[in-house]
């Protein structure tokens, strides 16, 4: 069995999930860029988040033979943060990196005026750059959420069919299906979409267009969501085809749309002297005095 979980966030994880999710089937993921559980206070360390999400997280799960690439936003929960929004002057010139498959998250926490402007100006740079975008759902008066999304989404240059809505449920998959939109469903304890619940929707809507995550985070989550939910699939009567449809096929249409998908992975070797990780010389130093430092 082959997995891709196309909402992960492995900043928050531990290499023994990586480990799991390997042996697991996980052979690829999506890393969005998000809140991180408390305000940012300057643009300056969405840069280096962002950096961190291009060079460091796929360095660190190529050496689990998973292929990591990421989305990049002004997250909603920020976007309303007149320190943060001047992310959205710099956020270009990140979407042009290789590894960015998609813009997000973006889209509504509490449905605001200037959540609406940040909204509209990261749909337009998706459709500048080529790239489809993800869009986050509410956590609070989904179904209004939902359709103000969509309406943002009619209003703009890109197109629904390349715009993925994210954290729905058995309130907002009907309305998010006759979009035309791409459907992703968090599996997540407590708050989001448990096992049951989604093959039950799987089982009423179909298996099209739909993308299955774990959304797992900082939070009390579980990394191998999306393997639970595709075991439960096998044991309901779906086929092999269909898992692989919803667990791989899907989201590997979905981001393919960027042109930018890679899932060969360059495993590293990240052992060193005994370290654990490669450790080198930043770019622009000067290589050390071999003389210099056998006398030291």
């Amino acid at each position: 069995m082959r997995i891709f979980d196309p909402h992960i966030h492995m900043t928050s994880r531990t290499t023994d999930d990586y480990e799991a999710m390997y042996a697991a089937g996980v052979r690829a993921v999506v890393e969005p860029s998000f809140w991180l559980g408390q305000p940012r206070t300057s643009p300056a360390s969405f840069f280096d988040y962002f950096d961190s999400l291009l060079g460091w997280e796929p360095f660190r799960a190529a050496q689990y033979g998973i292929a990591h690439h990421c989305t990049l936003a002004l997250n909603p929960k920020e976007a309303g943060d007149p320190r943060c929004t001047p992310v959205l002057d710099e956020l270009p010139r990140y979407l042009m990196k290789d590894n960015v498959v998609a813009v997000g998250e973006i889209g509504y926490d509490s449905m605001t005026p200037a959540e609406d402007t940040a909204l509209a100006a990261q749909l337009q740079m998706a459709a500048d750059h080529g790239l489809p975008a993800l869009v986050h759902t509410p956590h609070r008066d989904k179904l209004a959420g939902l359709r103000r999304t969509l309406d943002a989404v009619r209003e703009s240059a890109l197109p629904v069919e390349r715009v993925l809505i994210d954290h729905l449920n058995e309130t907002t998959v009907k309305e998010a299906k006759d979009s035309g939109a791409w459907l992703g469903f968090s599996v997540y304890p407590d708050t989001k979409m448990d096992e049951e619940r989604m093959v039950a929707i799987l089982r009423a809507y179909g298996p099209e267009q739909v993308l299955v995550n774990s959304a797992a985070d900082w939070g009390r989550s579980d990394p191998l969501k999306t393997r639970r939910v595709a075991d439960l699939m096998l044991a309901e009567g779906f086929t092999e085809d269909d898992v692989d449809r919803v667990l791989w096929r899907n989201p590997v249409a979905f981001y393919g749309l960027s042109g930018r998908l890679d899932l060969d992975v360059a495993v590293t070797d990240a052992t060193h002297e005994g370290n654990s990780i490669l450790r080198g010389q930043p770019r622009d130093a000067p290589a050390p005095d071999i003389a210099d430092a056998a006398g030291a």
